[in-house]
């Protein structure tokens, strides 16, 4: 009997023994949003340490829910992949985090600001199809309120549509600053406020292309439950 068990045959306790422990539904968002590197995981879950993520990954592994397989990348290189029945979890967690943005408090949720895990949610959701140039961009987003070592973030967008994100200035020309401060970056991510509103207040700042500038809400893709009304008590 794993440590923990509830010891009830109802398949919603025997669902929660595999599911419900420390992390591991956070990393099942990853690997539904699309992370299959170890270090890919670890980019979406910075505060978890490497030694519980590889062992929330083979707990999941021996549930039938993730496969570790082998990457074409590389010899030495493994992907995690979720089988049938993770896929089956991806409408589950959606819903998930569709309550957690309606019934949790604004307040409470900013309460939890974090730039590695931002910015890391940011690049994923860029729409490079949206850009107004099929060249390289390069998007520098200064979060002025942070330390120097978490201030500058580069959204490196290549013309084939790939999207890398560099904490270290990777060098290239800049085509669009941003500067704002953790939280307004975080509102405006998670639909609290609109970038019209954030610019107007002053609180986000703008400049560099005027094409990218003017496409900036089409490309900047939001989080995926920005649109979602928020219960108001």
């Amino acid at each position: 009997m794993a440590e923990g068990s509830y010891s009830q045959f109802c398949p919603v306790a025997m669902a929660c023994e595999v599911l419900c422990a420390r992390w591991t539904l956070i990393v099942l968002r990853e690997l539904v949003c699309g992370s299959t590197r170890f270090n890919e995981l670890r980019r979406g879950v910075p505060r978890m340490s490497p030694a519980l993520l590889s062992k929330r990954l083979k707990e999941l592994e021996a549930a039938g829910i993730v496969a570790r397989l082998k990457s074409a990348a590389g010899p030495d290189l493994y992907e995690y992949r979720l089988t049938a029945a993770g896929q089956e979890l991806k409408p589950i967690i959606e819903q998930v985090g569709l309550w957690g943005h309606r019934w949790i408090t604004t307040k409470s949720s900013l309460e939890n600001l974090d730039p590695n895990l931002l910015m890391w949610d940011i690049r994923r959701r860029i729409v490079p199809h949206a850009m107004p140039s099929r060249r390289r961009s390069t998007i520098q987003v200064i979060l002025k309120d942070l330390r120097q070592n978490k201030r500058n973030w580069w959204l490196v967008v290549g013309p084939g549509g790939d999207v890398d994100l560099c904490a270290i200035d990777p060098g290239f020309e800049v085509d669009l600053y941003l500067v704002t401060d953790l939280r307004t970056m975080t509102e405006v991510w998670m639909g609290y406020t609109t970038i019209d509103r954030a610019k107007q207040n002053d609180r986000l700042i703008v400049t560099g292309s005027r094409e990218l500038e003017a496409s900036l809400a089409d490309w900047l893709g939001l989080s995926n439950f920005a649109k979602i009304e928020k219960h108001v008590a």
